[in-house]
């Protein structure tokens, strides 16, 4: 059941994504939001508090209704269940429009363009940004919203659900995830604002959950890329102090990329637009050229069609057997 509701999920988002200010998001950011307003007090375990209602409950949610469709009705509206749900969590098509239209510009020669348009996607200051700077920033993010939005989405959803825990997995990461965007976001630019022990709580939460699907990523780049060099980069990273702190998850995901299709990254994701140290011996990859964002996108494929194997044969395996 897993493998058909991711395949149909896909074939459904490539088809009609969902559109921006949907109401799904809109109904999960007015979630988090009244949760902020309900629990958020400003002391730690408010903040832990506030979290585990914030993904907790619509995670449970989605597991109740699964058990519930299974229980009464079956099978059948049980998988159309996970696909609803994989559909709104799972998708390239919820990130890749951005990467799209910055390839282009810098293939019409707009380089101006392609600032303003990373610099829309980020949030970041890209107007001094030389063309490497851009490429550099588009592959990390590129790689990085992959991960989040389809490779590790794809994980927790499998996992849970030979648990028999339905779509909860899909859930509960994406929310993770995107708690550690949103909140700070609103800490910064709303009232009420989200206290810094509730932002804490977030990261920290989402650095525990994403640490095994980040190393699931970085071994499926490894495999349908340059397998060596990605796991070099990937133990060398592995010896800098940045890869237990905050972001070490992303950052091993952009060594493991760059040692994939062979390119000069920094190592770890330039989410606030920060200066980033180079990994050990970079000097020996290439700088980051327009070809790379082709190779970003047959690695991303390439890891996707090899996981959809890999669960296609553990499905034929289960019916056979």
């Amino acid at each position: 059941m897993s493998f058909f509701s991711i395949l149909l999920a896909l074939l459904i988002e490539q088809a009609r994504p969902l559109a921006r200010g949907n109401p799904v998001h809109a109904g999960m950011r007015s979630w988090l939001r009244w949760v902020v307003r309900k629990l958020d007090a400003g002391e730690t375990s408010h903040g832990w508090l506030a979290w585990g209602m914030a993904v907790g409950v619509p995670s449970v949610i989605a597991l109740g209704v699964y058990w519930l469709l299974l229980a009464l009705v079956g099978w059948p509206l049980a998988m159309l269940w996970n696909v609803l749900v994989l559909y709104a969590t799972l998708g390239f098509r919820q990130f890749s429009h951005h990467f799209t239209d910055i390839r282009k510009a810098l293939e019409a020669g707009q380089e101006e363009r392609a600032r303003q348009l990373l610099a829309e996607w980020r949030q970041i200051d890209a107007s001094e940004l030389p063309q490497r700077e851009i490429l550099r920033h588009v592959i990390e993010h590129s790689v990085l919203a992959a991960h989040r939005h389809v490779l590790g989405v794809l994980g927790w959803f499998t996992v849970l659900a030979v648990l028999g825990l339905g779509p909860s997995g899909a859930v509960l990461y994406r929310l993770a995830e995107f708690v550690t965007r949103y909140w700070p976001h609103v800490a910064r630019r709303q009232t009420p604002a989200v206290s810094e022990a509730a932002c804490q709580a977030a990261a920290r939460a989402w650095q525990w959950i994403d640490w095994a699907p980040a190393r699931v990523t970085a071994l499926g780049f490894a495999v349908v890329g340059s397998f060596e060099d990605a796991v070099d980069n990937w133990r060398r990273y592995e010896t800098l102090p940045e890869s237990a702190g905050p972001g070490g998850n992303d950052g091993l995901i952009v060594a493991a990329t760059a040692g994939a299709i062979n390119v000069r990254l920094g190592t770890t994701a330039m989410a606030q637009g920060e200066s980033q140290a180079e990994m050990p011996a970079a000097s020996a990859r290439n700088e980051p050229q327009l070809a790379h964002l082709r190779s970003v996108v047959g690695l991303v494929w390439r890891s996707v069609v090899m996981w959809m194997l890999l669960m296609a044969l553990l499905t034929l395996a289960r019916l056979i057997g």
